[in-house]
């Protein structure tokens, strides 16, 4: 596990790295705000925060370059919040634990926050730089990006002075986006009965975890398994054999592709060996199907203590 801080540009991994400590979910930004603002004083920029929490930093342009168009650099203060179900981590408060394994930069147990703290830590690194000839710079950091785009929204349209826009919230080295798609979100309520299980019932804590997950925007197209999904195909076949449900919980973000999903089942006495017959059938069809896209994962039937209730069947 080299150090972060070791890899090139150093510069901007050093600035990557000191982010990784700071906590910053979507609606928590102040920490990592206060942090950006110390360090423009600390080079002497003019800083200035909007009435939502948006930050804009300005770099004068050096001797002779004055009156070259302004360049505005933008990118955004918050992350991802997603942990796995086995990593105790709280993200109002602990660091990310970020490493090396192979080629990449990722985290232990939780989701980097390279999105979009690469595309800080390259501004942060351009503000702090005294090599770099440049015309007027103002670096725009908006907040609330992954959750709800009140930071962009809630701009004033006479804030900036530059006129030309750069957005460092992007994935592909080379290539330049001139439009983008829109997104919405839903949310959906739903009732159900509850019966009482019978006592000769079988239970198992069904898993299925280890998959990459990612931003169910700028990876839907990588065909990573979804594990919601996934587990809702195994139930529906598991209802030829009567198996009940007693609970089921599969993501936590509605920007992330689920890559954990847990349910406790009940499953009839007299259908248990076929209920871990089919179950090995269908992780078998998971594996095939996923494979070598997610080799990461793992299905689990494991005995579970009995449960008062299960879900109506009609429900």
């Amino acid at each position: 596990m080299s150090d972060i801080k070791q890899l090139e540009p150093t510069r901007i991994w050093e600035h990557f790295s000191d982010l990784c400590q700071i906590p910053r979910p979507s609606g928590q930004e102040e920490q990592v705000r206060d942090h950006i603002v110390a360090l423009a004083e600390r080079l002497g920029l003019e800083s200035y925060v909007d009435e939502v929490g948006n930050l804009i930093v300005r770099k004068p342009a050096i001797a002779g370059m004055e009156n070259r168009t302004g360049v505005i650099l933008q990118s955004h203060l918050d992350m991802v919040p997603q942990n796995n179900a086995e990593t105790d981590h709280d993200f109002s408060r602990d660091p990310i634990k970020a490493y090396i394994e192979g080629e990449w930069v990722t985290a232990a147990g939780t989701t980097l926050g390279a999105d979009n703290g690469m595309g800080i830590a390259a501004t942060l690194a351009i503000l702090q730089a005294t090599d770099i000839p440049h015309g007027p710079v103002e670096a725009l950091f908006t907040i609330d990006e992954e959750r709800s785009m009140v930071g962009a929204e809630a701009l004033k349209s006479d804030v900036l002075k530059g006129k030309i826009l750069i957005n460092l919230d992007t994935e592909e080295e080379g290539e330049v986006y001139v439009g983008c798609a829109g997104g919405v979100d839903a949310l959906a309520d739903a009732t159900y009965g509850e019966e009482t299980a019978a006592t000769d019932m079988q239970w198992r804590n069904l898993t299925i975890k280890g998959l990459k997950g990612g931003h169910s925007g700028c990876d839907i197209h990588l065909q990573r398994g979804n594990a919601s999904k996934l587990m809702i195909r195994m139930l529906k076949q598991m209802q030829t054999l009567g198996v009940r449900i007693a609970s089921f919980e599969g993501g936590n973000l509605s920007n992330a592709i689920p890559r954990e999903c847990f349910a406790t089942v009940a499953i009839p006495a007299d259908q248990s060996d076929a209920f871990d017959g089919l179950f090995d059938k269908m992780a078998a069809v998971f594996g095939n199907e996923l494979q070598p896209v997610e080799p990461g994962l793992v299905m689990l039937a494991e005995e579970a203590e009995a449960k008062a209730n299960i879900m109506a069947e009609q429900d």
